[in-house]
């Protein structure tokens, strides 16, 4: 079955560049201000959005995501909201692919087959679930798949070609490449070395490989895609001017999904960028 992650990256192949993939935790700083943001994120330039499902105890997660999740737990998100927003979302876009990621506790309390059945019916496209390992697909990659969501898997710079295919055998819609070892957003990715690892799992895999973890500007965003990535990740940078755009109060400001929108539209300006590096003239997607 074809997702809308593989049409929206065949789309890319197609006009020779590679996609902009903005991460943003559900339901920061409020329910309300999220679905703004999320709203905003097409228009600006974002490709594939990843939406973060708050959780208590985030262990791959640098401050900057930690906060985010904790503003949002605080506002009130809960699962059944964060499926809420993706349906209103699809209300007015049904072409953008949208994946949920997080950790596999709030999915187990909520009933793993009563939530892939929302969040297929929500309008999710697929799941990145960085705490259950190859060795437990039974528990949630396997239903996920049969329910017609993309499970999408974590490789790190820890993973070596013995481990690779495990990581590999049912991934879909594409592999998260994570840039650096450690948080989110405790440093920024060596250009050559997650070009030589997006190169070794490419030899192993056709589905996209895309690169996360550190990437913050622009200018690294272009790196990152004329070393070969298919897709690029950035969220603490985006949840850092997030938070700048609240008010002392920490209440969302008219200046909140502005922050976070201007910021996708510089980055997206460094993704497409990267297009002349790889000779081919695009149209808008």
């Amino acid at each position: 079955m074809t997702t809308r992650i593989d049409r929206r990256f065949a789309a890319l192949r197609e006009a020779g560049r590679a996609a902009l993939m903005p991460f943003v935790m559900a339901g920061d700083p409020d329910y309300d201000a999220f679905l703004a943001i999320l709203k905003a994120l097409p228009p600006a330039g974002a490709d594939v959005i990843e939406v973060g499902m708050p959780f208590t105890d985030p262990m791959a997660d640098g401050p900057a995501i930690q906060a985010a999740g904790q503003r949002a737990l605080k506002a009130g998100q809960t699962t059944k909201k964060t499926l809420a927003a993706v349906r209103e979302f699809r209300a007015g876009d049904q072409a953008t692919p949208l994946v949920l990621m997080g950790y596999y506790n709030p999915i187990y309390v909520y009933g793993v087959d009563g939530f892939l059945a929302d969040a297929k019916a929500a309008g999710v496209d697929g799941l990145i679930i960085v705490d259950l390992p190859p060795e437990e697909d039974a528990e949630l990659c396997l239903p996920a798949l049969k329910a017609g969501l993309n499970f999408i898997r974590l490789a790190t710079p820890t993973t070596d070609d013995k481990r690779l295919p495990a990581v590999l055998a049912n991934t879909s819609g594409f592999v998260y490449y994570v840039s650096i070892t450690g948080i989110t957003g405790s440093a920024a990715p060596d250009p050559a070395k997650v070009a030589a690892a997006v190169a070794r799992i490419k030899r192993h895999t056709a589905v996209p490989v895309c690169v996360g973890f550190g990437v913050r500007t622009a200018e690294q965003a272009r790196i990152i895609v004329e070393g070969g990535a298919d897709g690029v990740f950035v969220g603490s940078a985006l949840a850092e001017a997030l938070s700048k755009g609240l008010g002392p109060d920490g209440k969302p400001t008219a200046a909140t999904v502005a922050a976070v929108a201007g910021l996708v539209r510089e980055l997206a300006k460094g993704v497409r960028a990267a297009r002349t590096a790889r000779g081919v003239a695009t149209p808008t997607i």
